[in-house]
């Protein structure tokens, strides 16, 4: 949010009465009934004016460390930035545009995700840049068959 205005008041305790009113327990329950979901689409249906996108990361990893989950935190964000980034699917072709698309992906993905789990995060994105899903692939949740071959549920 450009005007600062998310970062009114309690912004944690707003973000948690959010999600309470649309019927979920937690933040995670709310972002798993929208798996893929770009990070900032979620925000947005959170409070358009007050929410932001870094909000919801920073209350999904919260709730992933308390759960001794952050793994999959880890592989969910990753489905949220390819989807955003990549919203066919893997390109069949990486030239020019596609690889920019994908680094975009990876390296945001990267940035987000805590330095427990950088190394490897870092190695499951080469893997995927070494040898590439099939053309079209499009996970659909942090339990993706792949993803969870290059990111098993090993908390660190």
């Amino acid at each position: 949010m450009s005007d600062g205005k998310s970062w009114q008041g309690n912004w944690k305790v707003r973000l948690h009465e959010r999600v309470r009113a649309r019927g979920y327990d937690s933040l995670t329950a709310f972002a798993d009934a929208r798996p893929a979901v770009p990070l900032h689409l979620l925000a947005e249906e959170l409070g358009r004016d007050d929410v932001a996108g870094v909000q919801v990361l920073s209350g999904l990893l919260a709730e992933a460390e308390q759960r001794k989950q952050v793994t999959r935190f880890v592989r969910d964000v990753l489905v949220r930035m390819l989807c955003k980034s990549l919203p066919h699917g893997w390109p069949a072709v990486l030239d020019y545009a596609n690889r920019f698309k994908v680094a975009k992906a990876l390296g945001s993905w990267i940035a987000y995700t805590p330095e427990t789990h950088k190394e490897r995060a870092d190695k499951a994105g080469d893997a995927l840049l070494t040898t590439p899903p099939p053309p079209g692939w499009r996970p659909r949740g942090p339990d993706d068959e792949l993803l969870l071959t290059l990111l098993p549920d090993e908390e660190v």
